[in-house]
């Protein structure tokens, strides 16, 4: 009854959004809400440049402006003061990536008889990480340019075996609400129904025996995360494989953010949870080797069981006219230059290197989380962490606070956090820059819960509510998404700030 009642009410609130006077009213708050947007991303001091110049640019002011384009107005990630998105960031690696890059500029692993160097770095690159996640003998693996693309081959594999082996037309994924939006991605690009579990309080983690119950005979793939995206929460992969194992379907875990700290958690001397291949139900993983592999930009690795698996993820045409076609995933051409700059990332860093970064990042996690439940008896009060995170993530709601003003005051500080929603809430990816800050970071947190406590005291002294007070960013965003039933609005002001990006 409550599931019908909730679609009822969004399918009135869609009829009601879509009456003329209500439709132009939305529509006009929209535009607004995106000019400003505009005018936040698109500096209009900038000098423009639509066309290509006549003549082309000497070298040294090509480099003046790259110079200039570098030195924009910016969130300061180089003092660690954005939630993930960087991951590593010193000089030196920067400096030994870039020479890497130089050296493999124009090379394309589509050509590995042109450049055998690449092909080799990346066969290479894909060993190591498939030893890292401890894969059985006859594993295999692809490189890939990110963790979406990871995961949108991991649920093709799946795809293409279920309907190779048993036929299945109308194919099915259960996962849990956590997962990473990719699957849902994967969903509408490969026509495979999406089944949403829920992950409720306390340990926000997606029931196996809800999960057992949406099985049927069309299920290609069961999904857990080590760990999610949203709380940093490991799911019970265990409980999965099991699942997995009895009901002979496929188990995808995503570490694409658990990337190279997951691995070394148990040699690092923290708590961990079984994840990898040594369970006999996990037939495919992604790893992202840009994140915490702290290789450049565009590269990931999506790892199977068996070599078959992987081969259901290629495209092969032997009937082309431009000759025989294979590629191993969606892109044809790729960046050489990425897989060089992959490949000298994780061999200066080595084992050594990894194990010290996941001492220092996980422990930095350690320490603020100890600071928010318990050091500091202003945030222990207002702040609630989210289950129960084990490796790098973060997340916290407020118990009577507005958690989107918490993050617009932090915003303010120069921070740059992840705000969350269902529940409202915020995230803290811990990485090498915010090692070094992470003590800050929890102070300017004290101080703008205290700010936002007492404001809030103000308006119920003064006897005002919350309605007309001012809101940030955050706060107007979700605070919109969370109340309506119907989420066209939020559709329209996120595709008018995609089209933002492309605005010359």
């Amino acid at each position: 009854m409550v599931e019908l009642y909730v679609d009822l009410r969004r399918i009135l609130y869609g009829y009601f959004l879509r009456m003329p006077g209500v439709r132009n009213q939305v529509k006009k708050q929209v535009e607004e809400a995106v000019g400003k947007l505009q005018t936040k991303l698109v500096p209009l001091n900038a000098t423009r440049y639509l066309t290509l110049p006549k003549e082309g640019w000497d070298q040294d002011a090509v480099r003046k402006e790259l110079q200039t384009l570098a030195d924009m107005d910016h969130t300061r990630w180089e003092d660690g003061f954005v939630s993930g998105a960087v991951y590593h960031g010193e000089d030196e690696l920067l400096k030994l990536q870039t020479e890497a890059y130089g050296k493999f500029t124009v090379a394309n692993p589509i050509h590995p008889d042109v450049f055998p160097g690449v092909r080799k770095m990346e066969a290479e690159v894909v060993a190591m990480v498939l030893g890292l996640f401890n894969a059985p003998a006859g594993a295999a693996g692809v490189s890939t340019s990110g963790g979406t693309e990871s995961i949108l081959m991991a649920c093709l594999s799946a795809r293409q075996k279920a309907y190779v082996e048993r036929g299945v037309t109308e194919p099915e994924m259960i996962l849990p609400e956590t997962a990473h939006v990719a699957f849902r991605k994967a969903g509408l690009y490969f026509k495979i129904k999406t089944h949403l579990v829920a992950c409720p309080a306390p340990t926000y983690q997606a029931d196996t025996r809800a999960i057992a119950r949406l099985i049927n005979s069309n299920t290609i793939l069961l999904v857990g995360s080590a760990p999610n995206f949203p709380h940093g929460i490991i799911d019970d992969i265990a409980g999965l494989s099991k699942l997995a194992v009895k009901k002979n379907i496929p188990l995808h875990v995503d570490c694409c953010l658990g990337s190279f700290l997951v691995p070394f958690l148990s040699r690092a001397g923290f708590e961990t949870q079984p994840f990898d291949f040594r369970l006999k139900g996990v037939t495919s993983i992604s790893c992202d080797t840009h994140k915490y592999g702290f290789a450049p930009k565009g590269n990931s690795t999506v790892l199977y069981r068996t070599q078959q698996l992987r081969a259901y993820q290629y495209y092969v045409d032997p009937a082309w006219s431009g000759g025989v076609y294979a590629s191993p995933g969606i892109a044809g051409s790729r960046p050489g230059a990425l897989i060089a700059g992959c490949w000298a990332s994780l061999m200066s860093t080595g084992e050594d290197g990894y194990l010290q970064s996941c001492i220092e990042i996980v422990g930095a996690t350690k320490k603020l989380l100890t600071h928010i439940t318990t050091t500091s008896p202003v945030l222990a009060q207002e702040l609630e962490i989210l289950g129960n995170p084990l490796v790098s993530v973060i997340a916290f709601r407020s118990k009577t606070l507005n958690i989107y003003d918490i993050a617009d005051g932090m915003s303010a500080k120069g921070w740059h956090l992840n705000a969350l929603q269902n529940p409202p809430a915020i995230h803290v990816a811990v990485t090498l820059p915010i090692v070094k800050v992470w003590e800050k970071l929890a102070g300017d947190l004290e101080v703008v819960v205290e700010q936002e406590k007492e404001k809030e005291r103000a308006r119920v002294a003064e006897g005002r509510g919350a309605k007309g007070k001012e809101v940030g960013d955050s706060a107007a965003l979700y605070g919109v998404a969370g109340s309506l039933p119907n989420k066209s609005v939020v559709v329209d002001l996120a595709r008018g700030f995609l089209d933002i990006l492309y605005k010359a």
